[in-house]
């Protein structure tokens, strides 16, 4: 139907208002409609045999039709035909037949506007060619993409030559917004409206683009998943025949059930390297060789008491309480070991939390035996805290203490972190035994660990290698035990306290005995006290001739091996209700004497004197002995000593020859060997002959033993002075001290062991340097002290006063 065949344009027509698609000329198109203006509108139309406009709504169906509220170009068409639905809707069939401007509008019922042809502008039709063809290529590029494109579009347009019915066609099929649909169905310019159809295009083909590539993704990762899935219900269907279905996810399930527990108390960065490992867990199969060894580690770091503390108060009455009942003497030790817990209750009460981790590393020096390692027990059970034993001698491998990283082959947590594992609390008392035997090679230096355990500073962030992530160790308290400070490297040393636990002296062995060993040991043997009788004199011989020791370790031993026999003796005598044991039936016991200090020689002797000694086992009396020999003045030194020992005899020789020289040293013409002529002639020799015609041998005894060290110097003296001045020493004097060229006598270490090694040698007097004197005489055990005389010197002349007849 043309529109020549109705009144000529300008024209007033019904208004219909569309809610949601331009329709454009040359289509026919379905309209359901069931507002009263537009059913008034189509009635009036069929009713008038007229033509009506289509135009579309701006904001859809609600509010007020008014010119604001529909587009100004519409579609003039008619009503094909009119079909009344359900609900008072109303089907029509309309066609459309040109595009119009509606230029004037009424509010009336049903809606009239002045509604005039939209006329296209004039074109260059070889420039709308080109377009035309740019956009069929568009057009089948945006078909490929997208299936729901009309497949018969492209065959139609391509067959078409009227350039308004291509841009009709397309512009009809494009999915955009109102606004924009509307500016390319108003569009007049030919030419611009191909274009502006050819950007849209362009962008839709862009966007189908990106849609595909994620529409793939998604898929891929859709299949991926479906297939893991039904992968998993196949493997789970597998295990549930094979009667291993839960076991894995129990497992798992409990894995994440015990790190929920410790997620407020664990650090936040083991927290998830643990939620990671569990993860991965979960993924693997059961069988994978690395299974094992995750699930190693999940299990290793779950074990750790994050959380766990010994919540019993810090008490130093219940500390003193129980080193009073476990050791006897070491006075000083406990003294310092309660200031140390004094310092940490007053912090707990007064809740200076900062500086509850700030405290010092105590550490125990002494010889084998004297209890470093019993007073950590005594500490760990005043506390009521686990006591966790690290043993560092001999250790090498600094993985050892920092863990094995997860990489090697049977990778374990360092011993720190197993101790807190043991220990099943995060602030154990710890024992880092043997700290100055700890030993460094390729594998590293264990001691450079050691700085960051026993730094405050540091070791609230302790990191093992094989946990991966950093601990807490600020809350355990370490106690560090070792025979020799010296050995300890001085950057160790200074992180820790020293505390020295020197050598019992036999009053307190005896005492030890008593009311510690024996009593163990006899329950130990399953005996009564009452079955067995030790006297006095009898644990004395024990201690004096059976054992040589600072400690009384071996003195346990002997104990051991007396009840033993005694238990055997109780048995096999018909039931002998006691046995006893007394210095005349010892040896049937214990064989003959092993160990026995020399006592003091009755009779005084030339060249020969009593050189106090340190050793690792606690104090020696060691004999130093000379002998002179013709020849020309030259010194040999025997007896397997070091090299500061045999300087020390250099400077001894030295200074005996200045003391000869300067008179000070007399010496008797008669023992300096004469020439023939001399003794013919009756000359008299000069002193100083005496070190120029004899060579001199000093022997140090116990050859096998090592020995080394400055402090037997003025014993050395003595004894060249001796020789030389043919003048004998007392037997009943022992002495020590370093000796320097000009003769000056300095202060020793270990003055402690060495006097108590004297008094059980029945030395009447001891010669030790001033300094010593003043500074060192109060540590000495009174009972030491009242059994022999202690003098100071500062001079060779003082030692030779003192020792020489």
């Amino acid at each position: 139907m043309e529109l020549e065949n109705y009144d000529e344009f300008p024209q007033r027509l019904p208004l219909i208002i569309e809610d949601e698609i331009f329709l454009y000329p040359f289509m026919i198109a379905p309209l359901f409609l069931d507002s009263d203006e537009n059913i008034s509108a189509v009635e009036q139309a069929i009713e008038e045999n007229k033509l009506v406009i289509v135009a579309v709504s701006k904001h859809g169906k609600e509010g007020k039709r008014d010119s604001d509220s529909f587009y100004d170009v519409g579609v003039i068409g008619n009503i094909m035909r009119k079909v009344a639905l359900p609900d008072g809707k109303i089907k029509v069939l309309f066609q459309g037949l040109a595009k119009g401007k509606i230029t004037d509008f009424d509010d009336q019922n049903p809606i009239r506007c002045e509604v005039n042809i939209l006329e296209n502008q004039e074109f260059n039709e070889e420039s709308v060619n080109s377009e035309i063809s740019v956009l069929i290529e568009h057009v089948k590029k945006l078909s490929r993409l997208n299936s729901k494109f009309p497949a018969d579009l492209i065959k139609t347009i391509e067959e078409n030559d009227d350039a308004t019915r291509i841009a009709d066609l397309i512009s009809s099929v494009l999915k955009v917004k109102k606004d924009d649909a509307y500016k390319l169905f108003s569009q007049t310019d030919v030419e611009q409206r191909l274009l502006d159809i050819i950007e849209v295009i362009k962008k839709e083909i862009e966007s189908f683009k990106i849609q595909k590539e994620i529409t793939q993704k998604v898929n891929s990762k859709i299949e991926k998943t479906h297939k893991d899935y039904f992968l998993k219900e196949q493997i789970k269907a597998i295990n549930k025949e094979l009667g291993t279905d839960n076991k894995k996810d129990e497992e798992i399930k409990a894995y994440k059930k015990r790190l929920k527990k410790l997620k407020t108390s664990m650090p936040k960065d083991g927290y998830k390297e643990t939620k990671k490992q569990i993860e991965k867990l979960s993924r693997m199969h059961q069988d994978s060789p690395d299974a094992s060894l995750l699930q190693t580690y999940i299990e290793q770091v779950l074990d750790i008491p994050f959380g766990e503390y010994s919540d019993e108060k810090i008490s130093v009455d219940n500390v003193e309480k129980q080193l009073n009942k476990d050791h006897y003497s070491l006075e000083k030790a406990k003294e310092r070991i309660l200031e140390y817990f004094a310092v940490k209750q007053l912090l707990e009460q007064r809740n200076v939390e900062d500086l509850k981790s700030k405290g010092t590393v105590l550490c125990f020096v002494g010889p084998p035996g004297v209890g470093k390692t019993s007073l950590a027990n005594s500490i760990s059970k005043a506390l009521q805290r686990p006591l966790v034993r690290v043993a560092l001698g001999g250790m090498e491998d600094v993985n050892e203490l920092r863990g094995h990283r997860r990489t090697y082959v049977g990778a374990m947590p360092g011993r720190l972190v197993k101790g807190l594992i043991d220990a099943k609390k995060m602030n154990p008392v710890m024992v880092l035994d043997e700290i100055d035997k700890l030993g460094a090679n390729h594998r590293g230096d264990p001691t450079a660990v050691m700085l960051e355990v026993l730094d405050p500073e540091q070791n609230h962030e302790f990191r093992d290698l094989y946990l991966n992530f950093a601990i807490d160790l600020s809350q355990v308290i370490f106690v560090s035990t070792a025979n020799d400070a010296r050995r300890i490297p001085a950057a160790l040393r200074d992180r820790m306290e020293f505390i020295h636990i020197s050598s019992y002296t036999p009053n307190e062995k005896y005492h030890i005995a008593k009311d510690y060993l024996i009593p163990q040991e006899l329950g130990k043997h399953g005996l009564n006290k009452s079955e067995i009788s030790l006297s006095k004199p009898t644990i004395e011989a024990i201690i004096s001739k059976y054992t040589r020791e600072a400690g009384v370790r071996n003195l346990r031993r002997v104990f051991s091996k007396l009840f033993r026999k005694a238990a055997k003796k109780i048995l096999s005598d018909n039931g002998a209700s006691k046995v006893s044991i007394s210095t005349k039936n010892l040896k049937s016991y214990l064989d003959n004497p092993i160990f026995e200090i020399d006592p003091a020689d009755k009779k005084n002797a030339v060249g020969i004197a009593n050189g106090l000694a340190w050793t690792a086992v606690g104090g020696d009396v060691l004999k130093t002995e000379a002998i002179k020999l013709k020849g020309k003045g030259i010194l040999s030194v025997t007896g397997n000593l070091g090299e500061v020992m045999k300087e020390s005899s250099r400077i001894s020789y030295s200074v005996v020859k200045v003391l000869i020289d300067s008179g000070i040293l007399k010496i008797d013409d008669e023992i300096i060997p004469k020439t023939f002529k001399e003794k013919e002639e009756n000359l008299k020799v000069d002193a100083s002959e005496v070190y120029k015609r004899y060579d001199i041998h000093l022997h140090i005894p116990e050859g096998a033993t090592p020995k080394d060290g400055p402090s037997a110097g003025i014993t050395m003296a003595l004894t060249i002075a001796s020789i030389l001045s043919n003048r004998e020493i007392q037997s009943d004097v022992a002495m020590t001290g370093e000796l320097t060229l000009s003769g000056k006598v300095l202060p020793i270490g270990g003055l402690k062991e060495k006097l108590i090694a004297a008094h059980k040698a029945k030395m009447t007097k001891a010669l030790i340097p001033k300094k010593n004197y003043e500074r060192d005489l109060e540590d000495i055990p009174d009972e030491v002290k009242k059994s022999m005389e202690i003098k100071a010197v500062n001079t060779i002349e003082d030692v030779l006063k003192e020792a020489l007849l």
